[in-house]
């Protein structure tokens, strides 16, 4: 196992991709923020209340995403629960930016994309990824803002850890 972001390395990536939203979206009055059940809220919560540091603006459209019933293995034999999706606010002509800790091979963006148009059809999606692991795409998808690249083989896991959920801030490589 190898660390690749201890606690003050994640704090600070993690400032410098709220201020990378920032900086293109001014405002966010056209822009909503949407975390990507079950890992990417975890992340996604983080980065909105950083840009709402930023900004001194409370009022930025949040919502989180449940894919499960979009995902092309919902059918296969490994068990999916559902996680709560909440979003209050119409996506409907404006910018959306999906937020998810790991890109790995793009299925799960797919997904997310697939299930966010069942709420309304965006102007603008952007991808913000805290970690991307560039050669094991199975999709052309690419993110717009990421955290840290990371170049692994497939037998390399990722794993993100977040004081909310694991009693940690890391983001470590495991070997299996």
């Amino acid at each position: 196992m190898k660390t690749l972001l201890d606690r003050n390395q994640l704090n600070i990536t993690l400032q410098r991709l709220a201020h990378q939203l920032v900086e293109n979206h001014l405002n966010f009055r056209d822009t909503a923020i949407i975390g990507i059940q079950p890992r990417g809220i975890w992340l996604s919560e983080r980065i909105a209340k950083m840009v709402k540091d930023i900004t001194g603006q409370q009022n930025i459209d949040y919502g989180q995403l449940d894919i499960t019933f979009y995902r092309d293995d919902v059918h296969q034999s490994e068990i999916h629960i559902p996680a709560a999706t909440n979003i209050d606010f119409s996506i409907e002509g404006r910018n959306v930016v999906l937020i998810d800790d790991v890109l790995h091979t793009g299925r799960t963006i797919r997904a997310a994309m697939d299930a966010l148009l069942a709420y309304g059809r965006p102007k603008n999606v952007e991808l913000l990824v805290l970690i991307d692991r560039r050669f094991s795409r199975e999709l052309p998808i690419q993110p717009d803002y990421v955290g840290q690249t990371v170049d692994t083989i497939i037998t390399q896991k990722i794993k993100v850890y977040w004081a909310e959920k694991d009693e940690k801030d890391e983001v470590v490589l495991i070997d299996q």
